[in-house]
């Protein structure tokens, strides 16, 4: 009997082992299932059976949702191989294919057996294409860390669209002897030459895997994100009868000739170039990913200005002058430091400077030491530093040059020749504006000065004096000085003749 009831035991025992125990070890492990004939899933398979020892399943889920699980991960290898053959290898030659950013296979022990579902399966992955490509990342950070990600489909176009961008501040050449470590020519010329160029955030290039539709496979593509970030916000102008590309720039947020050719290099190869009426350009510079640091030197030709000396002379009669000497101007070489960040001039520092050609002063005989206010017909440039932000008619009824202080953009404003301040005023498109009578029939205006001159009318100034401050009042884009000069009532072009500007580039 003791036997017979052993033997019982046994059998109830091995019962509850085969029906109950695989519910606790899923429990256990941290799987519960409900005990139903489907498992919760996108493509709702069966269960078929409940096996005494767990067995090694793989669960495939997109965005968190189960879609089913996998008999054979084998099978999802070999998919994933034939979907890149198929559907990717001719545009992404010597690449791969993976799942999905949002989806993932979790290998899990099971002691469930489901019905194999594979190709459904797989075919659900295939029709919402739930894979992502292995291409080249390209990493955006400073010192706050990552800001931005880009996926290019190889590191050569991303490095082909770089090096475009940044052959916009400097040459290819330039370019090309800094990458490789060597020096660009020393200047032998009034001209300038890149010294040095970084980029002040890093950029981390790497391997990683993304959707198709990520991927930038353009050289164009991936230069336009640069200039201008994800979301680019453009804006354009309608080019006029008689524009130039320099005047399209000073009409336009105060863009230089070489900014407008840069942005629109589909259309404009030259700063020189003749612009056609109606041509659609754009207007936004570029508001980049990344800040691109140039270090220049540049070597100009600058002006000495002749001193004049008043002698007494009994000889001539009291409040009369008379000219003994003409002045003339001397030159000297000057080597500048410049810092540029993306294209645009931040600082300039003087390096060193060689006098070319000595000055020769000009002697006046007076009756009296009072400087009369008589002028001499010979004109120094209004500013120091000299350049040109938009010249004679640079756009229709443009009647003077635009001139800015290249190194110090609110400087000082000086009297091109000695006269007497006949106006000190302000218009709504000139703003604080002086005008000059230099008592020979000529007068020389300056506008848009940044606060009202403070000398009164009737005031006599020296060649060289202080006048007035570079500013932008009244309708300007950018602080200069709007400069003319005046011969009996028609204005004049003071680069016919007058100054020298091939000084101002």
């Amino acid at each position: 009997m003791k036997k017979i009831l052993a033997v019982l035991i046994s059998l109830i025992a091995a019962v509850v082992v085969v029906v109950f125990l695989p519910h606790v070890m899923t429990e256990v492990n941290g799987f519960a299932y409900e005990e139903t004939e489907k498992e919760a899933g996108k493509i709702g398979q069966k269960i078929i059976r409940v096996e005494a020892y767990p067995q090694e399943v793989y669960r495939v889920y997109d965005a968190g949702s189960l879609v089913g699980v996998l008999s054979d991960h084998d099978s999802l290898d070999s998919f994933l191989k034939e979907v890149y053959k198929r559907d990717y290898a001719a545009e992404f030659p010597r690449s791969s294919v993976s799942l999905g950013k949002d989806v993932f296979v979790s290998r899990e022990m099971s002691y469930y057996t489901y019905e194999n579902k594979d190709p459904e399966i797989l075919s659900y992955l295939d029709e919402h294409k739930l894979f992502t490509v292995r291409t080249t990342a390209v990493e955006f950070s400073d010192e706050n860390g990552v800001y931005d990600e880009i996926y290019v489909s190889s590191e050569n176009l991303y490095e082909e669209a770089m090096n475009e961008y940044l052959t916009y501040f400097i040459s290819a050449r330039e370019l090309q002897l800094l990458n490789s470590g060597q020096k660009t020519p020393e200047l032998r010329t009034y001209e300038s030459r890149a010294v040095g160029i970084s980029i002040m955030q890093t950029i981390t290039i790497k391997e990683a895997y993304a959707s198709p539709d990520e991927i930038m496979r353009t050289k164009e593509e991936i230069l336009d994100y640069i200039e201008y970030g994800r979301n680019p916000q453009k804006y354009y102008y309608i080019v006029q009868k008689y524009d130039t590309v320099a005047g399209v720039g000073a009409k336009n947020n105060g863009l230089s000739a070489v900014q407008v050719m840069n942005i629109n290099r589909d259309q404009i190869s030259s700063t020189d170039q003749v612009l056609s009426e109606g041509m659609r350009l754009c207007v936004s510079y570029f508001n980049p990913i990344i800040d691109v640091v140039v270090m220049k030197e540049s070597m100009r030709k600058e002006t000495i200005y002749p001193e004049t000396v008043y002698a007494e002379d009994e000889n001539i009669r009291k409040g009369e002058t008379e000219l003994i000497q003409a002045g003339v101007n001397g030159s000297k070489n000057a080597l500048y430091s410049e810092r540029w960040i993306n294209g645009v001039l931040l600082s300039g520092t003087l390096i060193s400077s060689v006098d070319t050609l000595q000055p020769i002063d000009e002697v006046i005989g007076v009756g009296t030491m009072e400087i009369p206010g008589v002028g001499t017909g010979v004109y120094r440039w209004p500013v120091d530093n000299p350049h040109i932000s938009c010249p004679w008619y640079c756009y229709w009824g443009h009647e003077a040059i635009d001139v800015q202080n290249f190194y110090d953009r609110y400087g000082p404003i000086y009297a091109a020749d000695r006269g007497v301040v006949v106006e000190n005023a302000y218009h709504y498109i000139s703003g604080n504006y002086l005008i000059i009578d230099h008592n020979n029939g000529q007068r020389t205006y300056y506008g848009h000065m940044n606060v009202p001159s403070p000398l009164p009318v009737g005031t006599i100034v020296d060649k060289g004096d202080y006048i007035g401050q570079l500013g932008m009042t009244g309708y300007a884009t950018g602080p200069h000085t709007h400069f003319y000069i005046e011969e009996n009532g028609i204005k004049l072009d003071p680069c016919k003749g007058f100054l020298d500007c091939s000084e101002a580039p």
